[in-house]
């Protein structure tokens, strides 16, 4: 197993900049991948959902992509020359597993039903690939990114990296990379996200926001927000 890369905590807590979105990013691959794994190829809505679905991943995708290589690589080569090259070998490989992924989808859309289920297995064991080729690129990241970032930033030019991401999204890129980071987050990471986000928000569009939220956690989890937030009010 080589391709786990051995990570070295910090010292003392630092702020992780993938840590969200990549969890986030995990749980919507996941989810996808299953359901392409169970679909039925023969009922039109579950197909078409199914579809919309892929095309909402990797789209979410092509995004992170982009806030990665405009924001964060520049700021790991200041740090230390060549320190994105790898990932920027990724990030072209991906670039073309996402076009492939966009081609095949158009056709499982335009597909006699007699030519579909062979065109959605092949669909899913290439998103499978991708997902599996994801899933070491963000260990990657993480540790070999985020050992750079701590060496050579503070936590406060750090977060101004992350700040300038989120200030590039759209309402709807934020409210679907919210959809799934913040289930797929532990309850202190959703109190650490929602909590500033609640007292910087207006109350309108954080209510907004918390309504989405509470439709994807469990009680026990709901109950557990609730209570840090109304702390930290």
């Amino acid at each position: 197993m080589s391709f786990i890369r051995q990570f070295q905590p910090p010292a003392a807590p630092r702020h992780d900049i993938y840590v969200g979105i990549h969890k986030g990013l995990r749980a919507f691959m996941a989810d996808t991948l299953l359901r392409f794994g169970r679909l039925d190829p023969d009922d039109a809505v579950e197909l078409a959902e199914s579809l919309d679905a892929l095309t909402a991943l990797i789209d979410l995708c092509a995004a992170h992509l982009v806030h990665e290589n405009q924001v964060i690589h520049p700021a790991l080569n200041a740090a230390a020359r060549g320190a994105s090259d790898a990932a920027c070998d990724d990030h072209v490989d991906h670039e073309h597993a996402i076009a492939r992924l966009r081609q095949l989808a158009v056709q499982v859309r335009s597909s006699a039903p007699v030519e579909r289920p062979e065109r959605v297995l092949r669909l899913y064991r290439v998103l499978s690939c991708f997902v599996g080729d994801n899933l070491l690129h963000m260990h990657l990241e993480e540790c070999e990114h985020n050992a750079c970032l701590w060496r050579a930033y503070d936590d406060a030019e750090i977060q101004a990296l992350e700040e300038r991401i989120v200030a590039s999204l759209s309402p709807t890129e934020l409210m679907q990379s919210l959809r799934w980071m913040i289930p797929a987050m532990s309850p202190r990471e959703r109190l650490e996200l929602l909590g500033p986000m609640a007292a910087a928000m207006p109350p309108a569009v954080f209510d907004q926001v918390y309504a989405m939220v509470r439709h994807y956690l469990s009680a026990k989890d709901l109950v557990k927000l609730d209570r840090g937030l109304k702390c930290a009010a």
